[in-house]
């Protein structure tokens, strides 16, 4: 697997875990303007995967409990947003 080929497996951990607590889901869904009836066709979108964690990295709370729950580094994902379209760009904040 290439590096974005690695990026995109975690965002779409990533995204199941927003999933699967409709907290976060509708955090997700609001935050991204994302229609859930879409999600089967922008799941193939590496920007749209870009998009998944870039919402993960925004909180810290919910960037370590996915961690915690996925068993995954809390610098993993931002490692694989680096690696999808958009992720090289620099953060002013």
């Amino acid at each position: 697997m290439d590096r974005q080929e690695v990026a995109e497996t975690l965002a779409l951990r990533a995204l199941g875990w927003l999933m699967a607590d409709e907290g976060q889901r509708d955090a997700f869904m609001a935050a991204t303007g994302t229609d859930p009836r879409d999600l089967g066709r922008l799941v193939r979108e590496p920007e749209f995967l870009g998009a998944v964690l870039d919402f993960l990295l925004a909180d810290e709370p919910r960037l370590l409990a996915f961690c915690e729950a996925e068993a995954v580094r809390p610098e993993d994902p931002m490692r694989a947003r680096a690696a999808l379209p958009g992720g090289d760009l620099p953060h002013w904040t």
